[in-house]
């Protein structure tokens, strides 16, 4: 077979049209180059891969970190500003303010919209960023104190054992009881036991026949005993005890007596308090302390 001669002559690369590229570039040349650019990508792919990973590691370890929320506890009138991560329990929370107050995990009460439940988390407690959170509780000083009963008190409480006569049927009593059940009272319940209510315990009687109710602040650790003449504010930890029983024959209504101090004389008498109530109402003044 004949070669055709091109103008430029009859050279190698005219003979071997693969040999070159329109541009003059050889073909090994452009075989070399593609290798490099491949290898080159094939590097670039492998950094980009890497920094992902990377990446993906450090968000990986960034989300392990817990919602945190800030607040702030009020603790007998003392702010303690707190951070604690938000799905946490209120049990977990209390276990971290018995090391920052000297409160007993046990004994401590934290009101938010109410009294929050050991098993809620801090969200579902409502306890938001920069609010507030009363803690109601007592150290264990205190708790000491109190179980130290004085002679005087525990003399009384001999005399009160020994005497087998009922309360309803004590002379002291009975000058209040004949009155009869006040017309205002709330209605009682014989053998049930039910929450206190959200209004305040009225319609009943002092130890001078005269009217008074009982209010609860659990926010405030207080209990209000109100009269016509006036309201008085006593902190539950001032109560050391709650004395009751029910009057023979109205059973569903009880003789409650709140010791303020160490003798009988410093006990106050409150008559015709609902029998359904009267756990509840031990269980708000006295807490886990009426236990020890």
């Amino acid at each position: 077979m004949d070669y055709i001669a091109s103008e430029k002559g009859d050279s190698t690369e005219n003979r071997d049209p693969n040999s070159l590229i329109s541009n003059g570039t050889s073909k090994s040349a452009i075989d070399s180059k593609s290798i490099a650019e491949d290898d080159k990508s094939h590097m670039e792919a492998s950094a980009e891969t890497a920094a992902c990973s990377s990446e993906s590691t450090e968000e990986s370890e960034l989300c392990e970190i817990p919602e945190q929320v800030e607040f702030t506890i009020v603790f007998n009138k003392v702010k303690h500003e707190i951070s604690f991560a938000y799905d946490a329990t209120v049990l977990d929370l209390k276990a971290h303010l018995e090391r920052i107050t000297g409160v007993p995990l046990s004994a401590q009460k934290l009101i938010v919209k109410g009294m929050a439940k050991d098993t809620m988390t801090l969200r579902n407690a409502g306890i938001v960023k920069g609010g507030k959170v009363m803690l109601v509780g007592s150290k264990m000083d205190d708790i000491l104190a109190v179980k130290s009963v004085p002679k005087e008190l525990v003399e009384d409480k001999a005399s009160s054992q020994t005497s087998k006569e009922p309360l309803c049927m004590q002379k002291i009593h009975r000058k209040v009881l004949d009155k009869g059940i006040p017309p205002d009272v709330m209605p009682g319940i014989k053998g049930v036991k039910e929450p206190l209510p959200p209004v305040p315990l009225s319609g009943m009687l002092n130890k001078h026949g005269g009217k008074v109710r009982l209010t609860f602040k659990p926010e405030q650790d207080q209990l209000w005993l109100g009269t016509k003449e006036r309201t008085e504010k006593l902190a539950m930890t001032s109560i050391k005890s709650i004395t009751s029983e029910p009057i023979k024959e109205h059973e569903e209504y009880h003789i409650m007596g709140l010791q303020l101090g160490p003798t009988e004389a410093s006990r106050y008498w409150v008559y015709w308090v609902p029998a359904q109530y009267i756990e509840a109402i031990k269980d708000a003044v006295l807490g886990v302390w009426q236990f020890f």
